[in-house]
């Protein structure tokens, strides 16, 4: 059965060419995200943090590493990785909501193009602010390392602030071009192909802790028993669905009737997917690093780093009302009751046993009780990472890897993957990827 749909994927020129093109774009990603800077010595810069990590201490740069794919500790064209382009979506997606004349322009004709052109525009501002923290961060370095920079000090600045901020805006670029030409989903696919990436090099770390008795087997187990059980919960969670009846009476348009048909509006248990996760963790990601990189020289920016550091309660507890707060606002934006029910009436359309002027309301409270068992799901996904790490010693790039974040992207990533590639082979009248032709989603 496998075997088969391996053959029809690559038998269908179409499909063909999509996964190759999105296989490409990503290598091109990896590629980039080991190519360092100008004027960075690589080979200080790795002796650096080999003395970083055997000290065992868990820095802000090992989170900022963890979400830029390993690109950040590479000093890398991609070391900002897409956040900074996830933070100003998030920015104007909330501006739109403050100001009524920005609502009004992305609903006129082109006013979604203008939108997207003002949050490349903002995203350019906040790249540059981004790298000018991170040459304050080199200079940093620089005090213990001096051997770090290979040029003088005004002219690195100005190039790593270009070069970082070029290759993020490339990394938008390779994200759209996913989605247009690939299998769709290109910033989740970047995020996605830099979290895979790191599992060699975390594996080899958990072997190394178990070869030197610093974890114990029997750990080990139960811990990847749990995350088999929570990733099947994840799953349920991504598939599960609210089915709403929604009855349409007989219509004439044009000069054709159409007959009464009872269909329904599908509801999932977590319509936002991975978004609240990754617009939290983006969010939390930029006041970090600027803390971060400039708290050498401001003593309460350093003292701000280590009170919001990841593995700190302030941080744990923030992060999960953050996740709760863009599981609403994303979905309200994406599925908003107003226009749900209008839409429903101008096509003759009825919800049994709900009259018509209470179908926002109705629409409303459901989400409202899908919404919050969702989002406090995601946040407890997310927080698992820092109790494995506290619990049971696990090395920090692989308890990330096993939870939080991650895990939800790569589940969510794969699902929405898998449905994009089933609906090319419907399209081409091949069978799904999955028995019976569709990948199931749980009624509930």
């Amino acid at each position: 059965m496998a075997g088969n749909v391996l053959i029809d994927i690559f038998r269908i020129k179409d499909l063909r060419n999509r996964i190759l093109f999105t296989l490409a774009m990503l290598v091109v990603f990896r590629f980039g995200a080991t190519l360092p800077i100008p004027g960075i010595n690589v080979n200080v810069l790795k002796l650096y943090f080999l003395t970083q990590e055997s000290s065992g201490l868990v820095s802000v740069t090992d989170y900022l590493d963890f979400f830029a794919g390993g690109a950040f500790k590479n000093f890398s064209i991609f070391m900002l990785g897409i956040m900074p382009y996830i933070s100003m979506s998030i920015i104007m997606q909330l501006l739109l909501l403050v100001f009524p004349s920005l609502k009004k322009l992305s609903e006129e004709e082109g006013g979604r193009k203008k939108i997207h052109r003002y949050t490349r525009y903002g995203t350019v501002a906040v790249c540059l602010i981004q790298s000018y923290a991170v040459t304050i961060y080199t200079d940093a370095i620089a005090r213990t390392t001096p051997d770090i920079l290979t040029m003088g000090r005004l002219p690195y600045t100005l190039l790593a602030m270009l070069t970082v901020t070029a290759g993020t805006l490339f990394l938008m670029w390779i994200g759209e071009q996913i989605t247009q030409r690939g299998v769709g989903n290109g910033i989740s696919l970047i995020i996605y192909a830099g979290i895979v990436a790191r599992l060699p090099d975390a594996t080899y770390s958990l072997i190394k802790r178990i070869q030197s008795r610093d974890l114990n087997p029997v750990f080990v187990l139960v811990v990847f028993l749990m995350f088999i059980v929570v990733i099947a919960l994840v799953v349920l969670e991504q598939q599960g669905q609210r089915k709403i009846a929604v009855n349409y009476a007989k219509r004439v348009v044009g000069r054709k009737m159409y007959g009464a048909q009872n269909t329904y509006i599908p509801f999932k248990i977590n319509p936002s997917g991975v978004i609240p996760v990754i617009f939290a963790s983006s969010v939390l990601a930029f006041p970090l690093q600027i803390a971060g990189n400039l708290g050498a020289q401001v003593r309460w920016l350093s003292d701000f780093a280590n009170w919001l550091r990841p593995s700190g309660w302030p941080y744990l507890i923030i992060y999960t009302l953050l996740i709760i707060f863009f599981a609403y606002f994303y979905t309200q934006v994406s599925l908003n009751p107003i226009e749900i029910s209008r839409n429903i009436r101008e096509n003759g359309g009825s919800i049994p046993g709900i009259r018509s002027e209470k179908m926002e309301e109705y629409f409303t409270k459901v989400l409202n009780r899908i919404i919050l068992p969702g989002s406090v799901f995601l946040a407890f996904i997310a927080v698992i990472p820092t109790f494995i790490q506290s619990f049971f010693n696990f090395p920090t790039d692989l308890a990330y890897l096993m939870g939080g974040t991650s895990l939800l992207i790569m589940v969510g990533v794969n699902l929405d993957t898998m449905a994009q590639i089933e609906g090319h082979l419907k399209m081409h009248h091949h069978e799904g990827l999955v028995k019976r032709g569709k990948i199931r989603s749980r009624n509930l």
